[in-house]
């Protein structure tokens, strides 16, 4: 698996990585460090909501609704 991870200016994201061979996006959260896994996220997504200027606002309406959730282990 190979991640591309960043680091947002954000207050509840750590950092946010994108899988492409699993089209998974990756967010480590601020608080707890939990990473949770978005699955069916492409590349453009994945662009677009860690460009955002609220990056944890992009994920709770733009990725949360419509793409799998689990937690890594």
């Amino acid at each position: 698996m190979t991640v591309e991870w960043r680091q947002p200016y954000s207050d509840t994201v750590a950092e946010i990585g994108y899988d492409s061979e699993r089209s998974e996006l990756l967010v480590r959260w601020s608080r707890g460090g939990k990473v949770s896994v978005y699955s069916g996220v492409d590349w453009e997504q994945f662009e677009q909501v860690s460009k955002s200027p609220s990056v944890g606002s992009a994920i709770a309406s733009d990725i949360k609704p419509s793409h799998p959730h689990r937690y890594a282990r």
